[in-house]
């Protein structure tokens, strides 16, 4: 699934802390992309992928 450029980290309610500052700094294109980031945990994935299925990203 991709991530949209736009994506507000910030504003996805239940994401830790380290895991926004990390997305936010590495700007992953794809769910592939964040989960591989070291700090990220399979919950943070999960909360990331709720949230872009919420806003109505498309899936690729």
């Amino acid at each position: 699934m991709a991530i949209p450029r736009q994506v507000d980290y910030n504003r996805m309610h239940g994401l830790k802390k380290e895991a926004r500052e990390k997305l936010e700094e590495i700007r992953p294109i794809s769910l592939g992309q964040a989960a591989r980031i070291s700090g990220i945990t399979p919950s943070d994935i999960s909360i990331l992928m709720l949230s872009l299925f919420r806003e109505g990203a498309s899936c690729r």
